[in-house]
């Protein structure tokens, strides 16, 4: 099965070909400024993108028809349940006209199913941010006009939770209970029942502080600092997502240089590398709780798991509970999209239908 992924950023598109789950190319097209400031709005840059990608691919020797499906990032969609669904005209348009928030990922579906429909290839999206699968009870703020979000890093956590099934439990991903962790710019911690993340920290709002985000803020504190006046409400939110977290505290949001200076004897940078992997290691117990203590493992995954001093400093905080600590570094976007159309094309998955009535 020769699939084509497709996966826009802000200021790049990235796109790969995968024979089976074998990545066979790997392209990044980037997108100057210059070009982009044309647009009006990030809608309007689906045919700058499109043919960017018909370049891409014709300078290496492909066209569209050579491909068995196409599979894109998927856009920010009304709350849905995990899984492939086949991108379809009524998607396209929601994705186009009536999405609540302008984000690059809406671009890859819209681009996909236009450059599939002359020649009936199927396009797909798998575990957009928008996934809800959270149980009602675990929606509940404490305030009923503030609901909590479902938002976190779906498709990494859930295509490296697959790999984990089949390759140290020989089992499905839907017959196991996994607390996943991802580590990046922010942090999401989740509890996976039987292959549903039923809770998870939404990582702009909630849960452990970050390399740039503050996490979970004393609620009273926060009110007093916005009626301040010290700061615009953008500022305020600035401070809270960008300027949070180990930028606050040190100055950097590279955690290779914040160990590097804690191991130098910086304690400063030993206090607050040290009250992060705490803050990590204390939701995952919480989300331990919320699977009643059914845990088959704990997963970390993302880019700060490349950092092996780290993770122990996580790890001996759950290890006496939680001994089977599975560490998957890195991130796999562009895997788990092929791998999500590839199961659909050999019927090992069935697609969903995407409706906007849901």
């Amino acid at each position: 099965m020769r699939v084509l992924v497709i996966n826009p950023g802000s200021t790049s598109t990235k796109v790969s070909i995968f024979e089976d789950e074998k990545e066979i190319l790997k392209l990044r097209i980037d997108h100057p400024a210059s070009e982009l400031d044309k647009f009006e709005k990030l809608s309007d840059q689906r045919d700058f993108r499109k043919e960017a990608v018909l370049r891409a691919l014709k300078e290496k020797g492909y066209e569209i028809k050579d491909f068995d499906a196409i599979a894109c990032r998927g856009g920010i969609l009304p709350p849905l349940e995990g899984g492939t669904y086949e991108v379809n005209e009524e998607m396209v348009n929601y994705l186009l006209n009536e999405t609540p928030v302008e984000h690059a990922s809406n671009l890859a579906a819209v681009i996909g199913y236009e450059l599939a429909k002359p020649y009936g290839i199927p396009v797909f999206i798998t575990d957009p941010i928008s996934v809800d699968e959270m149980l009602p009870e675990a929606k509940l703020s404490g305030i009923p006009q503030i609901e909590r979000k479902s938002y976190g890093h779906y498709l990494n956590m859930k295509a490296v939770s697959r790999w984990i099934a089949k390759e140290k439990y020989g089992k499905k991903y839907e017959d196991l209970n996994f607390v996943v962790v991802h580590l990046g710019g922010g942090i999401s911690v989740a509890a996976h029942r039987k292959g549903k993340v039923i809770d998870i920290n939404n990582a702009n709002d909630e849960g452990p502080f970050s390399p740039e985000r503050t996490g979970e803020l004393p609620v009273g504190d926060l009110v007093r600092k916005a009626f301040s006046g010290e700061f615009t409400k953008r500022e305020l939110k600035k401070r809270y997502v960008g300027k949070g977290g180990l930028v606050a505290y040190l100055g950097t949001n590279d955690m290779r240089e914040a160990l590097k200076r804690a191991k130098e004897g910086d304690e400063k940078a030993e206090e607050v590398v040290e009250a992060m992997a705490y803050q990590i290691a204390k939701e995952i117990g919480g989300m331990a709780a919320v699977l009643r203590g059914e845990v088959d493992g704990v997963i970390i995954t993302g880019g700060i798991a490349y950092n092996d001093d780290f993770i122990e400093r996580v790890s001996k905080y759950i290890r006496k509970r939680l001994p089977d600590i599975h560490v998957v570094p890195g991130e796999f976007e562009m895997k788990a999209l092929a791998e999500g159309a590839i199961r659909v094309l050999k019927g090992e998955e069935v697609a969903k239908k995407w409706s906007r009535e849901g």
